[in-house]
């Protein structure tokens, strides 16, 4: 069975942590216990692994563990001892137990918690030091209650737990096998008619077949997030002397991952003045201070920024005020229809006409017909990329499409 180390803390990010404690602590203060706990079964061992008590300081603490075969969950388990015990002092076999003195365990209510396949997942108890002669049965069948509700929020965890594992899994896999590439999407000047850079792009070979985003998500979602990204941006820039000095490259990158120093220490010795990164308005930045801190120095060396996705959601303008990038591309919700859709032509102008208040350069995305490049054009746009102008491609068909003399932008 597969085990949860789940802290007690209520300020926990688990839901389960904070569904399990609330009914714990409601279970208790009913009962008027001063202990109330959810137990785990694990090769021949109790643990605790959720805890509410009446004092801040229980008798036994999440993660502390004990031999199973000494444990009241384990007789209540296999019935030589009933759930309900008013006085362990009056219960003979109770009295074996060096817990009944060494806590002391005067009054004790015990439920197990079975999964939906009949397997005992551990107990929810709750007990006192002094007996309680006022508990009934109306009271274990209330504890019954909660041991269903509880035992049906740690199978959905299990579940969980199984999912995520299976995820890793397949990135584990994934990232072994090397079982992903890079494409490359042109960047066109719309006026000079010339291949200003290129978007690095992953496409992934690996089964089961699923989108980039997804294959990124679920790296992220189980702390392969960065060895993905990383391993990317180095296959990206391992073709980049396949193109001409004069061509930029642009790379997506995770906020969290300029943080951490990944992205610094993945373009070490690369042309900076040749890369841009690329940052998507969809990922927050909590603390931009301290990402511009972790940028500059990779800009004073000349590599440029630029707000993927904009005008995708409504923080464009706030995000793009704090980043100050060096270009803004206008994501494909605007570019697309924007010839036969006022509202969206008027979103872009606003974008457009921001851009040059704030000194950026803007690049359309998903330009797919010769209607929307004229639209975009006329207002004011000089740079696209898209269908129309180059679907993503090998190196060597991105290579192909240059030929020198070529002049940068």
């Amino acid at each position: 069975m597969p085990d949860i180390f789940l802290s007690a803390s209520r300020t926990g990010d688990a839901p389960l942590d904070v569904i399990v404690l609330d009914a714990l602590r409601a279970i208790r203060e009913h009962l008027g216990m001063e202990v109330a706990f959810v137990s785990q079964f694990r090769d021949g061992r109790r643990y605790f692994r959720f805890i509410d008590s009446a004092t801040g300081s229980p008798p036994v603490a999440v993660g502390d563990s004990d031999p199973l075969e000494e444990s009241y969950c384990q007789y209540v388990v296999d019935g030589r001892l009933p759930e309900l015990i008013r006085d362990a002092s009056q219960v003979p076999v109770a009295l074996e137990l060096p817990a009944t003195t060494a806590l002391p365990v005067g009054a004790h209510l015990s439920v197990a918690l079975r999964l939906s396949d009949g397997r005992v997942y551990g107990t929810i108890c709750c007990f006192s030091s002094k007996p309680d002669p006022t508990l009934n049965e109306r009271d274990l069948a209330l504890l019954h209650l909660f041991a269903n509700f509880v035992s049906q929020q740690i199978e959905r965890r299990l579940a969980a737990d199984r999912d995520r594992q299976a995820m890793a899994e397949r990135v584990t896999a994934m990232l072994g096998a090397g079982a992903f590439s890079v494409v490359y999407q042109p960047i066109f000047h719309l006026v000079e008619g010339r291949i200003l850079g290129f978007e690095a792009l992953t496409r992934f070979s690996a089964e089961p077949a699923r989108s980039p985003d997804v294959w990124f998500g679920e790296a992220a979602e189980v702390g392969l997030g960065e060895q993905l990204e990383m391993a990317a941006v180095g296959k990206a820039l391992a073709r980049l002397d396949r193109l001409p000095a004069g061509v930029y490259l642009s790379l997506n990158v995770s906020p969290t991952h300029l943080l951490s120093g990944a992205v610094a220490r993945s373009l070490e010795g690369a042309p900076l003045g040749r890369i841009v990164l690329e940052v998507t308005e969809h990922v927050p930045i909590t603390d931009y201070p301290r990402f511009m801190a972790a940028l500059e120095p990779l800009r004073r060396r000349g590599l440029r920024l630029a707000v993927d996705d904009a005008g995708a959601g409504y923080a464009s303008f706030s995000h793009i005020l704090q980043l100050g990038p060096d270009l803004i591309k206008l994501d494909v919700t605007l570019t697309r229809n924007v010839d036969a859709d006022r509202t969206r032509r008027s979103l872009a102008a606003a974008l457009i006409r921001f851009a040059e208040e704030t000194g950026s350069r803007i690049i359309a995305e998903g330009v797919e017909t010769v209607a929307e490049r004229d639209a975009l054009q006329g207002l004011g746009v000089d740079m696209a990329q898209g269908y129309l102008l180059g679907r993503p491609m090998p190196i060597a068909e991105a290579a192909a499409l240059l030929r020198p003399p070529y002049e940068g932008p």
